[in-house]
Formats: C-alpha cells, sequence, structure tokens
C-alpha cells in the first residue's frame, strides 16, 4: 500500500531536526527515478590505518623496487595489493 509520508515538520534547532530522524524512516520519501548521478571529484576514499609486519629483506626489496619507479614503498605496497585482489577475484 503507497500512503503519502506525512509532511516533515519544521525545525527550531539542528538538534530537534536530528532527534526527529533519529526515530523517523526516510527512505519512503525518495523518488529513486527522479534522482541524477553527481560526480564528487573533492571527496576522498575512507581509509584505515593498519600495522603490517614484514621480514627485513622483504621491506628492502620492496623500498628497491618502489626507488627504481621512483614512487614512495607505501604506494607501491597498495598497488601491488590492489592488483593482487583484482587478479584473484577475476580467477573466479
Amino acid at each position: 500500500m503507497n500512503r503519502k509520508p506525512d509532511p516533515v515538520p519544521q525545525f527550531a534547532t539542528e538538534a530537534e531536526e536530528r532527534a526527529y530522524w533519529e526515530t523517523h524512516d526516510s527512505s519512503d520519501r525518495i523518488n529513486w527515478n527522479s534522482a541524477e548521478r553527481m560526480r564528487l571529484p573533492n571527496l576522498k576514499p575512507s581509509s584505515t590505518s593498519i600495522s603490517l609486519r614484514l621480514p627485513n629483506t622483504l621491506l628492502e626489496r620492496i623500498k628497491t623496487a618502489a626507488g627504481k619507479r621512483d614512487v614512495p614503498y607505501q604506494s607501491l605496497i597498495k598497488i601491488w595489493l590492489a592488483e593482487k585482489v583484482d587478479a584473484s577475484i577475476s580467477k573466479r
């Protein structure tokens, strides 16, 4: 049954609006048929720091390879990991 949602009340403060949306569902108010694609070029992808222990010899080999490519070794590790994951997924 498609019933029209109640109108959204006017809010005096942002706190009131936050409290309202914490207890009300907004999904019935969205018309995905009129949605448009957007490009948000200034957004940075989220990331999480991790601690990774590597043997010293492996780290030195990675640093050498990164130096030959003139990129930071951390960036090279991320590139290699992404390539390996993509290759692993495409093999399935």
